[in-house]
């Protein structure tokens, strides 16, 4: 199947993960105020508008616009309050809509399947568009710029920091070597220029694309995700939580994990609700396969 470009008129194809356990964890009940900081397609916010009721409040930030619009055709209402901002920024939304605290905060880590699909940014790794990786395509450096202009010391960095690649000095050199002569400006470019790499090549075979971690080690990096995820829970979500707020956060791989598991230790600031993560069942896994390393950690602001 050929890769679509949803845009902002296409149906949301995105599947809300642990759905069931982030309404569980969150303890909704009627009249609280909510934010989903991710709200992507809206599936979570649709959900927990629903617990909350007319008498609650739900806000929605996210960086992509495109996912704005998704999220406005399924949840809607006087008290549904959507905005282009990261979570990052939560405290300075709410003094814009005279808001001086929150009950309830979910972070969603996760890509979306919408995003992955859209051929016009790069997310996949057959994409003939521009690699571009943004969330926010109006803010900062595409992916397409990192590698035409980083060094390769730069590169490996990158590479190792942010993707945890094993082969991030072979695979930065050769990248820098390659793109004098063959630019990297899709994402399937840089799949085929990863593939071609000799200390790729070396390995075999694999059942993972050797450019997975690539992929991700550029779009952490373009998007600053990790210092978000840090400054957004230990200072955004914290400063705006009411005392005794619940803060769930849903990480997709380690590094973010590693993140959220350290600041919700912090027993002076949260009281940890979840010792061990919260992972999806076997059937949601069988159903929605990027639920299987999907991680759900929950906190409450101590009073």
């Amino acid at each position: 199947m050929e890769p679509r470009s949803p845009g902002r008129d296409a149906t949301a194809v995105h599947v809300p993960v642990l759905l069931r356990e982030v309404l569980q964890q969150l303890r909704l009940e009627p009249g609280l105020t909510v934010v989903d900081g991710t709200v992507g397609a809206g599936g979570h916010s649709r959900e927990m508008l629903k617990v909350v009721g007319p008498s609650g409040r739900l806000i929605g930030l996210d960086r992509d616009p495109m996912m704005l619009g998704h999220a406005g055709k399924v949840v809607s209402g006087p008290n549904m309050f959507l905005r282009h901002s990261s979570y990052v920024e939560l405290p300075a939304v709410l003094r814009e809509l005279g808001m001086t605290g929150v009950d309830r905060i979910l972070l969603d880590l996760g890509l979306s399947s919408d995003q992955l699909s859209d051929v016009s940014r790069g997310f996949g790794f057959l994409s003939d568009g521009p690699l571009d990786l943004r969330f926010d395509p109006s803010s900062g450096k595409s992916a397409a710029d990192v590698l035409a202009y980083a060094s390769a010391a730069q590169l490996e960095e990158v590479f190792t920091e942010f993707g945890e690649e094993p082969r991030a000095k072979a695979l930065a050199e050769y990248l820098v070597k390659r793109r004098t002569s063959a630019p990297i400006r899709t994402g399937a470019d840089l799949t085929q220029a990863v593939a071609e790499c000799p200390a790729i090549r070396k390995q075999g075979h694999s059942d993972k694309n050797p450019a997975t971690r690539i992929f991700q080690a550029l779009r952490i990096a373009v998007n600053h995700e990790l210092e978000h995820v840090e400054r957004g829970i230990s200072s955004s979500a914290y400063d705006s939580l009411n005392p005794g707020g619940l803060l769930a956060v849903i990480t997709f791989h380690s590094l973010e994990d590693r993140l959220v598991k350290n600041e919700f230790r912090n027993q002076d600031r949260w009281v940890n609700l979840t010792a061990k993560p919260i992972v999806a069942s076997p059937q949601e896994q069988r159903f929605n396969p990027r639920s299987r390393s999907a991680k759900l950690r929950v906190a409450q602001k101590k009073v």
